[in-house]
């Protein structure tokens, strides 16, 4: 059995987050959410904080802990934020010997080995700036301190709170190719498998690496 890690979650509230949030606390792990407003749901152990993710001192306190996962969305007061605040949340970690595990989408994967990033090709006018800061960050993690150590996990193509799915306990795990299903075509994943493949990824110990996973 894994020990009881202590996992800061930035944005746990959200529907990533709180999946993330609720599987690790579900594990016996140590868990603080972190999110603007109080969630209408709560996981049993967990720790609510109601805070501004951008705030200095709330970056500092994240990364008190073994793992923090930073699982904001580029959108609303973030638009066009997120890259700053993530760069400077990874230095805090690297000096800190904090994980650092960043939650990003399936834009940042590509569709076969050297091909572009979906990310540079035809997405929905609704989501490309989102899709773009998230890749910027993915594409800066590599370069970051080398001290850092970071993970950086995109979900299938299917997922959200617009396709809940349901938890199958299975999941795989690839690199930056996309998995398809066996036909080619786009995969999916439940919230609360997307959750588990996340807390077993900490629990692994991978880093320094861009995985996506899918059902």
């Amino acid at each position: 059995m894994t020990d009881a890690l202590r996992i800061t979650v930035l944005g746990g509230s959200g529907y990533a987050g709180s999946s993330v949030v609720e599987e690790a606390a579900g594990r016996g792990h140590r868990v603080t959410a972190v999110q603007r407003h109080a969630p209408a749901a709560r996981s049993e152990g967990v720790e609510y904080l109601e805070a501004d993710a951008a705030d200095d001192g709330v970056l500092d306190a994240a990364v008190e802990a073994d793992v923090v996962v930073a699982a904001l969305a580029p959108r609303g007061p973030l638009a066009g934020a997120l890259f700053p605040l993530y760069s400077h949340l990874a230095k805090r970690a690297a000096a800190a010997g904090t994980r650092l595990i960043v939650i990003g989408g399936w834009s940042g994967l590509r569709p076969a080995d050297g091909e572009p990033r979906f990310s540079e090709g035809d997405v929905d006018p609704r989501f490309a700036d989102e899709a773009r800061e998230m890749v910027r960050v993915l594409e800066w993690l590599p370069t970051a301190d080398p001290a850092l150590d970071w993970l950086f996990v995109s979900p299938a193509a299917v997922y959200g709170s617009f396709a809940p799915g349901e938890a199958t306990g299975r999941y795989r795990v690839g690199g930056e190719v996309a998995l398809t299903n066996e036909d080619g075509s786009p995969t999916a994943i439940s919230g609360a498998d997307f959750g588990r493949a996340v807390v077993d990824l900490i629990e692994s110990g991978r880093t320094r690496e861009h995985v996506g996973v899918a059902s």
